[in-house]
This record gives C-alpha cells, sequence and structure tokens, in this order.
C-alpha cells in the first residue's frame, strides 16, 4: 500500500457520514442524547445538534416550540425589499441540511406558536416529511410573511405534510398565517400535502422563490390558494383548489403553469393573470368559482388556455371580476385561447375582447361530470378526446379536456 493512498484511507475515515438520531417527546425532562434508546426529548436542541446532513426520525407525539422573536433585514412582499420586518418563529433550521422525518402526518404534530412556524434559512437540499404542523400565531407586523413553513434562501422538499388549522389573525393586520411562504431564492418541491383551515394563502412564493406543487389538497383558508408574485416562478400539478377567497394567480413578473388542477369552490376568481406575468393553464377543471373562472387581468400579462373546462361559475354578488367564465380587460393578443369548453357560466361564458369566433375547437356544452369531488368524464362527454392533438393523454390517444386529459394527468 503506497504512502498516498493509505493517507487517503485516512481522511475517508475521519469524515463525518451523515447519522439518524432520534426525537420522542419526553415525560421524564431529561434531554437524551439522540440515540434509538436515549432519544432527544427536544426538538429544536435535535436540529441545533444535529450535523450537516443527519436524518431525524421523530416518533409519534407533540412536539413544542419555544417561540423567538427575531428582525428581518429584508421584507418578502413589501414595496420595498430591504425593510424591516419584526416577527417571530418557531423551528429553525439554519445552515445545514437536514432531513426530518415524522411517524405520520397523523400522529407527529409540531404546534409552533409563532409567525414563522418552521423557519428553514440557508438551508440547502433540506426535506421535511411526515408531520403535522400547527398552531401558530400571527405577528402584529402586517409585512411578516408568516406561514407553518417558511423558506429563504434554501431548498427544501416538503412531502406528505398536514399543515392545518394555523387560523390566528387580528382585525388589524388582516393577514394570516398561511401554509407554506417560499422567499428570496429558494426552490421547493411541495408533494401530497394537504394544507387546510389556515388563515391566509395556501402557498406563496416571493422574490425569485421556484416551487413544484404536486399532488395536494389545499382547502378552506382566507387570501389565494397558491399565489405566486414578483419574479417568482411555480409549476402546479394536479392540486385541487377550493374554499379560499381566490384560487391560482399570477402576480407580477411571475411565472406559472398550472396543469390538471381542479380549482372550484372559491369565492372570487378561479385562475387568474395579471400585472406582466406568465401563465400557462392547461387541462384545468375550473367550476362553481363565486365570480370568474379564469381573468386576463392586464393587457400586458400572456401566456396559454388549453383544455380547460371552465363551468358554472359567477353564483354569487360581483366582487372582484364579472360573473362569467372567461374575462379579459384588453386584448388578447399574447394568448393562446383554443380547445376550452365554456359552459352554463352565470351571466355570460365571455366577457370582453376575446375573439370568441377565431378560437381553435372551443366547446360550449354540458361536460358530464359523473362525480363532482374527482370531476371524471361520463363515456358520452363531448369533452373526451376533444382536446388540442398536441397534447395527448398518456396513453397516446388525443387529450381529453379537463383533469384526466393531457401528458400530466395521471394514468
Amino acid at each position: 500500500m503506497t504512502y498516498a493512498f493509505a493517507l487517503l484511507l485516512l481522511l475517508v475515515a475521519q469524515v463525518a457520514l451523515p447519522a439518524t438520531k432520534y426525537v420522542s417527546p419526553r415525560s421524564d425532562s431529561l434531554p437524551g442524547s439522540g440515540t434509538s434508546a436515549n432519544p432527544f426529548g427536544d426538538l429544536q436542541q435535535a436540529i441545533e445538534q444535529a450535523k450537516d446532513g443527519d436524518v431525524l426520525k421523530l416518533a409519534p407525539g407533540e412536539y413544542l416550540s419555544t417561540p423567538a422573536p427575531f428582525i428581518e433585514e429584508l421584507c418578502g412582499n413589501c414595496a420595498e425589499h430591504k425593510t424591516d420586518v419584526q416577527a417571530t418563529r418557531g423551528f429553525i433550521i439554519e445552515g445545514k441540511t437536514l432531513h426530518i422525518q415524522g411517524a405520520g402526518a397523523d400522529t407527529t404534530t409540531l404546534c409552533t406558536d409563532a409567525g414563522y412556524g418552521v423557519l428553514f434559512l440557508n438551508s440547502r437540499g433540506s426535506t421535511l416529511e411526515d408531520v403535522m404542523i400547527t398552531g401558530g400565531v400571527r405577528d402584529f407586523d402586517g409585512n411578516a410573511t408568516d406561514a407553518g413553513i417558511v423558506v429563504k434562501f434554501s431548498s427544501v422538499t416538503i412531502r406528505h405534510c398536514h399543515i392545518r388549522d394555523n387560523t390566528d389573525y387580528n382585525d388589524s393586520v388582516i393577514v394570516g398565517i398561511g401554509g407554506v411562504m417560499g422567499r428570496e431564492n429558494s426552490e421547493l418541491l411541495i408533494q401530497e400535502c394537504r394544507i387546510t383551515n389556515n388563515s391566509w394563502d395556501g402557498v406563496a412564493l416571493y422574490r425569485g422563490a421556484t416551487a413544484v406543487i404536486e399532488d395536494c389538497v389545499i382547502d378552506s383558508g382566507r387570501g389565494v390558494g397558491i399565489g405566486v408574485t414578483w419574479d417568482a416562478s411555480a409549476t402546479c400539478l394536479r392540486n385541487r383548489v377550493s374554499n379560499y377567497w381566490k384560487g391560482i394567480g399570477s402576480f407580477g413578473t411571475s411565472t406559472v403553469v398550472a396543469r390538471n388542477n381542479a380549482v372550484f369552490d372559491n369565492l372570487g376568481w378561479g385562475i387568474i393573470a395579471t400585472g406582466e406575468s406568465h401563465l400557462i393553464a392547461e387541462n384545468n377543471v375550473v367550476t362553481r368559482n363565486g365570480n370568474c373562472g379564469m381573468a386576463i387581468w392586464s393587457a400586458k400579462c400572456r401566456g396559454r388556455i388549453v383544455n380547460n373546462i371552465i363551468t358554472k361559475n359567477g353564483h354569487r354578488k360581483e366582487w372582484v371580476c364579472p360573473c362569467v367564465g372567461l374575462w379579459s380587460v384588453g386584448k388578447t393578443t399574447h394568448w393562446t385561447i383554443d380547445y376550452n369548453d365554456v359552459w352554463a357560466n352565470f351571466l355570460d361564458d365571455f366577457k370582453g375582447p376575446i375573439p370568441v369566433m377565431q378560437m381553435n375547437g372551443t366547446l360550449s356544452a354540458n361536460p358530464q361530470f359523473i362525480d363532482s369531488p374527482n370531476f371524471h368524464l361520463a363515456p358520452s362527454s363531448p369533452c373526451i378526446d376533444a382536446g388540442d392533438s398536441k397534447l395527448t393523454d398518456p396513453d397516446g390517444t388525443p387529450s381529453d379536456l379537463g383533469i384526466h386529459g393531457g401528458p400530466a394527468a395521471r394514468r
């Protein structure tokens, strides 16, 4: 064995490999050491003692944070980015990669008692899985982007989590506590999560954040189900967005790809593009929203509205847009609007300078849903094989309209 090779083996042996640490609520008040036989009793202590790349396995039970105030030098959603914001945080993962794994969102609960419930800061490649996050308390500073999970300067995968009942807000602030807030230059993957009964946006992205949001249930909150603003971007696939003030929105100079989402029973609009944003909306079902189904709310935005079913919107008194299927405030020169079924909306199916007669494949027919929660089509539906020929179903046949058609549909 050469000296150089022996030295290399020695250096490799000295590198600390990622370890698995165990955490469990303890009745004896002892701190624990993180082994399976002697788990940490305090989650924040476990986070602080864990090394970069470690796995934290959380036993069933309730984990309470110790809220701490802090001052942000950057504001996520202020006109002036460099604005001091006073907030509180619960659990914080900072400057390291951690993999936090609960025993299941029904059995492992993080009670945060703070505005920023779980805060990832300068944390690249972290994961948070199989936990419930609840019990947030709204900060008094209206500029604070309070949420069950807040991600700043980080890349995080959030999977199989239930972010619920963060309901606190006060009338002087108006905004409440959201589900997930993606902030400065962060990258998020949000998969198969339930975001329910919170007091503000389901998922909101600001200031260069990017996210893939897929197969989530986002239900019952104030604000917007999925809101993407400033220069953020999102890909939204196969989500169910319901019972918010508003459904899915692209604002500012953001980019949103929304495919195969069911956006229904929201108070105002279903899907909207405004500002100078770019929206691609394909194979969505947009139905029973209180005002308009879909809206092009600026002459400067652009995009595609293709293969959607837009029906039975507009049953509430006009609030944020006319009670119609598809509304535009200006000419749709920068838009492709083809192969949609726009039918039985309250006041009208279209409003604004929309060239309906020039649209390819536009229908106005009963889509024949056979089940309201999942919006499957009856075999006799006119929406079957009626989509854009360039967007085929997963089996290679011509695309159906709605959430079960197009390349992003589940087989």
